[in-house]
């Protein structure tokens, strides 16, 4: 049986001009990963910041608690919008509707006169980044290249340490240099924008997202999107026909599941409670493992171990960002190499063995002020942020978006953003009274709750690595399902080697691939031919979709404009063929005539086109 690893590009991806530039295409979606990061990250920064306490009089406990959860306010309002925003526009769209919201928000949180206007300006900014975060993760993970999917969606959560170094040293360059000047703080807040604009205007550009387009029943047209980008033009790839076999025979299975579709099919099956036991626990993990007292009061928590000069804690702010992004994008990287739950067990018990140590030291320098203990706590911070990112920073979204199949993807991924609203919420107002009510014993608190995280995990967690999409979204369906899915992908590509010569003109030869190197894909040449009359093209499809309009089935870039025209195509290997079959490989055929009708063999009838 062929799989995946059959029909993949094998050389270097920069070889390969349709890899390359659908690369570039996914790079400017991760750019929006640098916006939440920035804004996530500034207020830590301007806290800083004299000029900034001095023009909203020194907020503190409660009051600076509700300015940090603003953002997440006007997020949690969005919450449960933003997925029809994605499923109804398209991911690109909905990603651009949010970076330009994001923009009006920043404008207005820059001239911030009271704190209510700064309240009401973050609240905007967490709307549109609520947008974005829905949107862009969906769409590098439906886009990408298959062996580019796991490290390419974790890289997407990783650069939002880009956005926060980025913000951290803002914030230390304005102090350093704008002293005493009321742009010590509106300067941060302003270049927020930058990333937002170039975001919302360049993502209009880029494809979109197959699978929206299939679903959409717009076939011919993610078709031409994977054959540019995945096969570099070939129509006729391997890949093509399995990528786009699994997606339709996916979408049919979602289908007689779930009739219709809203928050409540999330809970419907007992394969959807499976996943969002998973997504709920990640999403409260990820801002629950100690992390959210050091990313949000990172000032407080330096002040308690002896650190007093301003200038010192940028600095250390600053470092602590370069060092988490270093981490985080080695651990991307490593992804489909090492596995998701090797890597989720390695980080959530190193945190535990860091948390154990740093009670100790923060104990020591409370109680008995002593400076070797102090000065290990600090020393404890780039290891702690070392065991979070090898897993939580990259892999927290990845790993959601690819176990929640298409029907479902953006409203689970949206529970899980809610999850993390949640947490970081309620992290934002409990962190800053806990620790001035506990001190050093709150310390203690999250020793124990990063026990119950690792056996969690350890229960739970269902190793992806390997699988397509589809197939890895069908993991927790049965294996009855994941096979099916498994059993098209190999028919669709063994048909595209081997099948369909009848009424095709022209020799033998296949497409060359311009020199790209596609003859390292395994399985040799795909055995196909082509028409004299337009390139005709035949794919493999599910049994459940043949109640679906026959003229959806358009394959090939090149048979676009004919479908568009209401063309037959026909005779000379213009016509569009297609194999049906299920599960049980049972099957029969359809056939373009040379008069332009489609016979349909089930019924014995003529479509006209």
């Amino acid at each position: 049986m062929e799989t995946i690893s059959d029909v993949i590009y094998r050389g270097p991806w920069w070889q390969n001009r349709g890899i390359r530039n659908l690369n570039l295409c996914i790079a400017l979606v991760e750019l929006a990963s640098i916006i939440n990061g920035y804004d996530s990250s500034v207020l830590n920064g301007l806290q800083i910041l004299p000029e900034f306490k001095k023009h909203f009089h020194s907020p503190d406990g409660s009051t600076l608690g509700f300015m940090s959860a603003a953002q997440n306010f006007g997020g949690l309002i969005m919450l449960p919008i933003a997925p029809y925003i994605s499923d109804g526009f398209g991911r690109n769209r909905a990603l651009s509707i949010g970076a330009f919201t994001v923009v009006g928000g920043v404008i207005l949180q820059a001239l911030s006169t009271s704190i209510g206007h700064f309240v009401a300006s973050r609240s905007i900014i967490g709307v549109g980044i609520t947008i974005i975060t829905n949107a862009a993760p969906v769409l590098i993970t439906e886009l990408a290249y298959p062996t580019h999917r796991g490290s390419l969606t974790a890289l997407y959560n990783t650069l939002w340490y880009f956005g926060s170094i980025i913000s951290a040293w803002v914030c230390y360059a304005t102090l350093r240099t704008l002293t005493g000047s009321v742009w010590e703080w509106r300067i941060p807040c302003l270049l927020q924008a930058a990333p937002a604009l170039f975001v919302g205007i360049a993502v209009l550009f880029i494809p979109n997202s197959p699978r929206w387009l299939v679903a959409k029943g717009r076939d011919a047209e993610a078709i031409a999107i994977l054959t540019k980008y995945h096969a570099n033009g070939r129509d006729r790839d391997p890949l093509v026909y399995f990528t786009y076999g699994q997606i339709r025979e996916a979408l049919a299975i979602e289908r007689e599941i779930n009739q219709t579709t809203s928050y409540l099919t999330l809970f419907k099956t007992p394969g959807n409670l499976r996943r969002m036991r998973i997504v709920f626990a990640l999403g409260f993990f990820s801002q629950w493992s100690g992390n959210g007292l050091i990313s949000y009061y990172l000032d407080p928590v330096l002040e308690n171990v002896g650190v007093e000069v301003a200038q010192t804690r940028a600095l250390i702010n600053g470092g602590i960002q370069i060092w988490c992004l270093f981490v985080a994008v080695s651990a991307a990287l490593l992804v489909e190499k090492i596995g998701r739950r090797p890597l989720f067990l390695m980080s959530n018990a190193g945190m535990l063995v860091v948390f154990i140590f740093w009670t100790l030291t923060t104990a020591l320098w409370t109680t008995q002020e002593n400076r070797p203990a102090a000065n290990a706590s600090i020393a404890l911070m780039p290891i702690y942020f070392l065991a979070y990112s090898i897993a939580y920073t990259p892999m927290l979204i990845s790993y959601t978006v690819e176990i929640l199949p298409y029907c479902i993807r953006a409203r689970g991924f949206a529970m899980m953003n809610l999850t993390v609203g949640i947490g970081i919420t309620t992290n934002q107002f409990v962190n800053p009274i806990a620790l001035k009510a506990l001190g050093w014993k709150l310390y203690i608190v999250y020793c124990c709750w990063l026990v119950f995280e690792l056996v969690y995990i350890f229960l739970y967690l269902v190793e992806t690595k390997g699988k397509t999409l589809e197939e890895t979204a069908a993991l927790f369906d049965g294996k009855e399902v994941v096979q099916n899915i498994e059993n098209v992908g190999n028919e669709a590509a063994h048909q595209s080697r081997h099948r369909y010569r009848r009424g095709l003109d022209g020799d033998d030869d296949d497409e060359d691939d311009d020199g790209s190197g596609q003859g390292g894909r395994s399985g040799g040449r795909s055995g196909e031919k082509r028409g004299g009359g337009g390139g005709g093209v035949e794919i493999a499809l599910s049994r459940r979709d043949s109640s679906r309009s026959v003229g959806a089935f358009s394959l090939s870039a090149s048979d676009y404009d004919q479908q568009e025209r209401g063309l037959g195509g026909g005779g000379g290997g213009g016509g569009l063929h297609h194999h049906v079959f299920g599960s049980r490989r049972k099957k029969t055929s359809t056939g373009v005539g040379s008069g332009g009708g489609m016979t349909d063999s089930r019924e014995g009838s003529i479509v006209k086109q």
